[in-house]
């Protein structure tokens, strides 16, 4: 078969583009204070957020989700909260998820420190601290990603400016590998 080489780089080009979507998130580049943490499946957990809706994590199954660790006490937290606010408007995709789980607070002090901060935030609450318990994050901020078949991949121990463009640009490319749910 004598192809034209016009219609043979076409065809390079096509595979090329093909192959760069199938890419695995083990594959792509991490960023600094980011650490591959193939743990298996998530722990699943059903908690009520500051406005008393339920969540639970399993129905985010299809999702990256972002599950983030904090209390109001915590100095990186608080810093940390407006780099949050930044990254939930970069990252408006419908198959990327934001879940923040307050650890062992009440909800006066959690909606108090949210308006504190201006931020439009919404957080679960995990008041008795059985959730964290189960999750054991290595202090506070501590940050999980989970890819759409549930498996956490990734941790973040401590603040990150999450609204940076180097983390922006990571988790878009989660978006597009090929950890995704079979169809």
């Amino acid at each position: 078969m004598n192809l034209p080489v016009k219609s043979l780089n076409l065809l390079i080009i096509g595979l090329t583009l093909c192959m760069a979507q199938a890419v695995s998130a083990d594959d792509i580049k991490v960023p600094f204070g980011i650490r591959h943490y193939d743990i298996g499946h998530a722990q699943n957990f059903t908690l009520n957020d500051v406005d008393g809706e339920k969540f639970e994590l399993k129905k985010s199954e299809g999702h990256w989700v972002f599950l983030h660790f904090w209390a109001s006490w915590c100095g990186p937290c608080k810093e940390e909260m407006p780099a949050i606010q930044t990254l939930s408007e970069e990252m408006k995709d419908e198959k990327f998820q934001i879940v923040m789980i307050n650890t062992a607070e009440d909800e006066d002090t959690i909606f108090e420190f949210l308006g504190s901060i201006n931020v439009d935030l919404n957080s679960l609450m995990d008041v008795d601290g059985l959730v964290t318990e189960v999750w054991k994050p290595r202090g506070l901020p501590t940050s999980f990603l989970i890819n759409p078949k549930g498996k956490v991949k990734y941790q973040a121990i401590g603040g990150r400016e999450w609204g940076d463009p180097k983390y922006i640009e990571f988790l878009n490319k989660l978006l597009l590998s090929a950890d995704k749910p079979k169809k």
